[in-house]
């Protein structure tokens, strides 16, 4: 009976050796690098793109590749870059602030109006700002964060009032400002370079160390990428996502700083189309426009891209008109391409992984993210 019961068992185990299946070789999607949430994947393309125009312009146009037009195409983008930098801090929420430019103005007009009363400028510079951090934070941050209203819908709403309020309050005049210190913000140079120039590279400094390595800028990713998930973990969404909006309302005033002291002058009509260039910028830096993905990073790449490409037209003389066109078809472009990022990449593993890769039978080899994955996320 032993005897049998040994057979068995031994018959058993060959039969078990036998039927299992022979190892699966790895699809060729599983061998494809995966886009990262701040890594040159996400805009390597962009920035190829950016270098081939760059080195275009430079053989095609005598006046592109001077000391003084970089200077200036670098002090151009610095009013952008300052609002790119709050914006993709919005966009990693999966918010948005379509009232910045309006931001801005009202910014603008206000230190007009408090160094006209007397205060010194550097004084005006800093209530301009803390202006704009109350204003961004009290009527964005507060419906959108603590009374879950829509972003779309108050954001539009407050452009709409802070326009109108620009316009009374400035009476659709232009306010020139009259003050040293702003006067040195926008035509000083330090080093050799704009300070702009400088105080863009302090932002963007700034906002990625935030960004990499603070509890702040994790919770950013994680509220963008599942905002109850977030709210389960601990995270406190409503008041971050009051200080994002207050953030960006703060690069706002900052951002109206540099306007004013590079025009001379307050004007209501300036800010009209810095959403839309500040959008376009983080969008083709590779943040994903619905939260959670993206960077800094990829926003400096954007921000040059969209500057390179307004400048180059400009020295080829095309019309500031065909200039705000390719702008927006740049923006509607880079939707598009986050939209690709986003569902074309999981398609293709979802039939590479099918398929097998050889059109053998299909084998499921994925399985949950790993916790790399989710690290990856949130970096």
């Amino acid at each position: 009976m032993n005897t049998i019961d040994s057979t068995s068992t031994k018959s058993i185990n060959n039969s078990s050796t036998i039927s299992k299946p022979p190892p699966e070789r790895p699809s060729w999607a599983s061998r494809l690098p995966r886009p990262t949430s701040d890594g040159f994947g996400r805009y390597g393309a962009v920035l190829a793109l950016l270098v081939i125009m760059f080195l275009v312009l430079s053989i095609t146009q005598d006046q592109f590749l001077t000391d003084q037009n970089i200077k200036n195409l670098l002090a151009s983008v610095s009013v952008v870059s300052i609002c790119a930098c709050g914006m993709t801090f919005i966009i990693l929420t999966a918010g948005l602030d379509l009232s910045i430019g309006a931001t801005l103005a009202l910014s603008g007009i206000f230190l007009a109006k408090v160094i006209e009363a007397g205060v010194p400028g550097a004084v005006a510079a800093c209530l301009t700002v803390v202006f704009g951090f109350v204003v961004g934070g009290v009527l964005n941050g507060i419906p959108i964060g603590k009374w879950r209203l829509s972003f779309f819908v108050v954001t539009l709403g407050v452009a709409s009032v802070l326009t109108g309020v620009v316009n009374i309050w400035s009476e659709s005049k232009t306010t020139y400002v009259t003050s040293s210190f702003v006067d040195s913000v926008g035509f000083s140079n330090i080093l050799g370079l704009p300070v702009p120039v400088w105080i863009m590279g302090a932002c963007f400094a700034l906002f990625a160390y935030v960004h990499k390595r603070t509890y702040f800028g994790r919770d950013l990713c994680a509220i963008g990428g599942n905002v109850e998930a977030a709210r389960l973990t601990g995270i406190n969404v409503a008041w971050t996502t009051v200080s994002v909006y207050a953030i960006a309302g703060a690069c706002a005033g900052l951002a109206s700083v540099v306007q004013t002291g590079r025009l001379g002058a307050a004007s209501p009509l300036v800010g009209t189309d810095i959403a839309l260039a500040a959008v376009a910028a983080v969008l083709l830096g590779g943040t994903t426009f619905t939260g959670g993905v993206g960077g800094i990073g990829g926003t400096v790449v954007g921000v040059l891209f969209v500057g390179v490409l307004q400048n180059g037209l400009g020295i080829a003389g095309v019309s500031g008109y065909w200039q705000q066109v390719i702008t927006g078809a740049i923006l509607v472009s880079a939707v598009g391409l986050d939209r690709l990022r986003q569902t074309g990449w999981s398609a293709r593993l979802s039939r590479g992984s099918a398929s097998g890769g050889d059109g053998s039978d299909a084998v499921i080899t994925g399985g949950p993210p790993s916790a790399a994955a989710t690290s990856d996320q949130l970096t």
